[in-house]
């Protein structure tokens, strides 16, 4: 049986000690009555009968309550019942209701106790064992001492809290429950007699009975063994914590201290408490400083102050100036401190050096030194920077020049091409032109010979010789209307135009003679 379970009080048969059943309290009471009657001891259950019509009423769901002469008398029926008669009141005190439901009942020796499903109740029974009642309930007439409800826990709701002390973790929450002892005639005193634990997942606790050790899982559990105790809590999720170190010595004598970032998971609890640690950052805090104790000692300083942090970005980088650092930082300090840590049940997942800190005066001077010449890399890259940008806007000066130039010769072949396009457009129109014009111009004179074809086509049909003398003095007279009354024509056909000829000859030897004359 492991440790955190505790042995089942009502699994046990006890005298006049009655679980709650299916039946619930009026059952677990009526059994009792029927075990205290076949003992011999009178009956807690009254036999009175209700009426309805005077007396102390009894409401359902409750139960009355009556001192008979020191013990318990009980009415379970509903109704009401007289004072009367007399002989049997003599010695009886009404104390009022309770209840059914009720989680507490105490009352003349008799004890009920009855939690819901989130409740836990603390008992110390007459013995003074102490056992814990959960999701049930019990009747009990305690004949020689008392069975005292200690505490009513609520599981879920516990009062401490309980945190790692380094990394402030909620690791779960716990609840101690007292018990009040007489230890001389005026004089008592508070014991611890029950805890109770609430882990939430991924998280368990440890527990100690003598030297050895047991692993709590997450839940609710409660202890009441006096010979158990709780080692810790602890939580198996991934932790990361920033750890600084304490002074550390370089080669050559220069002082520097650190701070590392770990980050790491606890898988076996057990490893850790068995080599006396209470959390996994004492495990790893004394390890690590011992590995980069016997890491820095054989570096220098020139190759430590190079780099100003340790991660994934510098470890990839194998051309760094500080390899020696990094080289010896990422492959004995993380090797030797997996192997370390595995020792004690944890996985180390990552380390890395985050800052560092110089001391003593050689690392002040050296310091000024290495400013000096971050000063002069600074201002050098200073002036590359203004180079650089001078360059840059001389190419972009270049480059809007050549833009504007190819802008201008794009603009120079789009006027060309303009002119050219209106030169043939032009050319095109005038030919178009003139070819409308000559098929015009042959056009009216097809239709000009088509009229006179006609014309004389129909001079010719007129026979009548008067027609034709009249059509020949209208010629005579649109010729003298064209040309006017004072022109005089020659005929060309015949003798007068013989005549004609030889005049001009003559005319013409006779200035020739004259002239030579």
């Amino acid at each position: 049986m492991r440790w955190g379970q505790q042995v089942d009080y009502l699994a046990k048969s006890r005298q006049f000690f009655v679980p709650i059943a299916r039946d619930g309290l009026i059952g677990a009471l009526q059994k009792l009555d029927v075990e205290l009657r076949e003992s011999g001891r009178p009956s807690i259950l009254s036999k009175k009968l209700p009426i309805s019509w005077i007396g102390k009423q009894i409401v359902p769901g409750q139960v009355g309550l009556i001192d008979h002469g020191g013990l318990p008398k009980l009415l379970i029926k509903p109704g009401r019942y007289p004072r009367f008669p007399l002989r049997n009141w003599w010695a009886r005190t009404f104390k009022g209701t309770k209840g059914i439901s009720d989680t507490v009942i105490d009352f003349q020796g008799l004890t009920i106790v009855q939690v819901s499903q989130n409740q836990a109740a603390v008992i110390s029974d007459p013995q003074n064992h102490i056992f814990v009642i959960k999701n049930s309930g019990f009747a009990a007439l305690a004949v020689e001492g008392t069975y005292d409800v200690l505490s009513i826990i609520d599981q879920t709701h516990l009062r401490n809290v309980v945190k790692d002390p380094v990394t402030k973790q909620t690791l779960g929450w716990t609840h101690e429950v007292t018990m009040t002892s007489q230890t001389g005639a005026n004089t008592s005193q508070q014991y611890v007699v029950a805890l109770f634990l609430d882990i939430p997942a991924n998280n368990c606790a440890i527990l100690q009975r003598g030297d050895d050790l047991e692993l709590l899982p997450a839940g609710q559990h409660y202890i009441t063994n006096p010979n158990v105790t709780l080692r810790g809590l602890f939580t198996c999720g991934e932790t990361q914590l920033e750890m600084p170190t304490k002074d550390i010595f370089t080669r050559d004598q220069v002082p520097v201290s650190l701070t590392i970032y770990l980050k790491w998971q606890l898988t076996e609890p057990l490893k850790l408490t068995t080599h006396g640690y209470n959390t996994p950052y004492e495990a790893l805090r004394d390890k690590t400083q011992s590995i980069l104790t016997q890491i820095v000692a054989h570096l220098d300083y020139s190759s430590m102050v190079k780099q100003r942090s340790l991660g994934p970005d510098s470890m990839e980088n194998g051309e760094d100036a500080s390899s020696p650092f990094l080289d010896a930082l990422r492959t004995r300090a993380m090797d030797d401190m997996h192997l370390a840590a595995l020792e004690y049940g944890i996985i180390l997942k990552d380390l890395a050096v985050i800052d560092r800190q110089f001391k003593g005066e050689i690392a002040s001077t050296m310091d000024k030194l290495t400013t000096r010449a971050l000063q002069a890399q600074v201002e050098a890259a200073n002036v590359d920077r203004e180079n650089s940008n001078k360059v840059k806007q001389e190419q972009g000066a270049l480059s809007v020049a050549r833009i504007k130039a190819q802008s201008r010769n794009t603009q120079a072949d789009a006027d060309a091409y303009s002119v050219v396009a209106a030169a043939k457009a032009a050319a095109e129109s005038t030919r178009i032109a003139a070819e409308a014009q000559a098929q015009a111009t042959r056009l009216a004179a097809e239709a000009e010979a088509d009229a006179v074809k006609t014309k004389a086509a129909a001079d010719m049909d007129v026979t009548d010789q008067y027609a034709r003398n009249m059509q020949m003095l209208r010629i005579e007279v649109n010729k003298i209307k064209a040309f006017g009354s004072k022109a005089i024509f020659v005929p060309t056909e015949g003798i007068g135009a013989q005549m004609g000829s030889s005049m001009a000859i003559g005319l013409g030897a006779s200035m020739g003679r004259d002239a030579r004359a």
